[in-house]
C-alpha cells in the first residue's frame, strides 16, 4: 500500500493528536543531537553551501529550522498537513519555506525541484516508513532534488532499531509512554536491512559517497534515566564524487 494511502490519514492522526511541548514525540530530540550531529558528517560532502537545503519528511519542523539558522534557503515538505501546520506556527518569522507534499508523487517533487534547482537533501527516518514501492519512489524524488549538483544525508534506524523497540512494546508494565502514540497510530517501528539503503540510491542514478553507523537519539528514557539511542546507519549519496 503506498504512503499516500496509508500513511497520509496515520501520520495526519499521530500529529493532530501529538503534544505541542517540546520533546513529546519520541524522534523529536534536540537538534544538537540530531541534525547539528549529522551535518558534520554531511557538510564536508556538500560542493555548494549556496544551495537550498530540503528537510524531506519534516514532520513539525524542529530540524528544519535548526537547519534554517546554518544555510541561507531551506524547505521543509511532508504528506501530513497537521505537521506543515505545527511547523508553520512554530516558525512564526517564516525562515523555512514549509509545503505540504507526497514525495512519492513525482508531479509534486518535480514542482519542487522547478522552485529549487538543485537541492541538497535531509531525509531521517523515512524510508522505513513506507512500502518496497515507495522506497523506490522516496529514492527517485531524492535523486530529482538533488540534481547534479546537490548531495542528500539518509540516516534510518537499523534492523535491530525495530528489535529495540519491539521489546520495549512487550513490557510487562507496559510501553514507555512517547513509544505508545506510534503503536497506536499503527506507525512503523522497525528498520531497513543493511545493504537496503544502498541499493535503493544506486538504483535510482546516485553514487554513495561515505557511509557510517551512529545512534538516533529519541527523546524518551529507561526507568533508570538512560535515554533510548537506537542503531542507525547513514548515507551520503548524490551523482559526483
Amino acid at each position: 500500500m503506498s504512503v499516500t494511502r496509508r500513511y497520509r490519514d496515520v501520520w495526519e492522526g499521530f500529529w493532530e493528536a501529538a503534544p505541542e511541548r517540546v520533546g513529546a514525540v519520541l524522534w523529536d530530540a534536540e537538534p544538537a543531537l540530531t541534525a547539528g550531529v549529522h551535518l558534520a558528517l554531511f557538510e564536508p560532502h556538500m560542493t555548494e553551501h549556496v544551495l537550498p537545503v530540503v528537510d524531506l519528511g519534516c514532520g513539525n519542523g524542529t530540524q528544519t529550522r535548526y537547519l534554517a539558522d546554518r544555510f541561507p534557503l531551506v524547505a521543509g515538505v511532508d504528506l501530513a498537513p497537521a505537521a506543515i501546520a505545527r511547523a508553520r506556527s512554530l516558525d512564526p518569522g517564516g525562515r523555512v519555506r514549509f509545503t505540504v507534499a507526497d514525495a512519492t508523487d513525482p508531479a509534486a517533487v518535480r514542482s519542487l525541484r522547478t522552485e529549487l534547482g538543485d537541492a541538497q537533501v535531509y531525509l531521517r527516518g523515512v524510508l522505513h516508513q513506507a512500502g518496497p514501492a515507495d522506497r523506490e519512489a522516496l529514492a527517485g524524488a531524492v535523486a530529482e532534488l538533488v540534481g547534479e549538483r546537490g548531495r542528500a544525508f539518509v540516516v534510518e534506524p537499523a534492523e535491530a532499531a525495530g528489535d529495540i523497540l519491539d521489546a520495549l512494546a512487550r513490557d510487562p508494565e507496559g510501553p514507555p509512554p512517547k513509544l505508545r502514540p506510534l503503536l497506536a497510530h499503527g506507525i512503523a517501528t522497525g528498520g531497513l536491512a543493511e545493504d537496503q539503503g544502498p541499493e535503493l540510491f544506486r538504483a535510482a542514478g546516485l553514487r554513495v559517497l561515505a557511509a557510517g553507523e551512529l545512534p538516533l537519539t529519541t527523546t524518551e528514557y529507561l526507568v533508570d534515566g538512560t535515554r533510548i539511542e537506537l542503531p542507525a546507519r547513514w548515507l551520503v549519496v548524490g551523482r559526483g564524487r
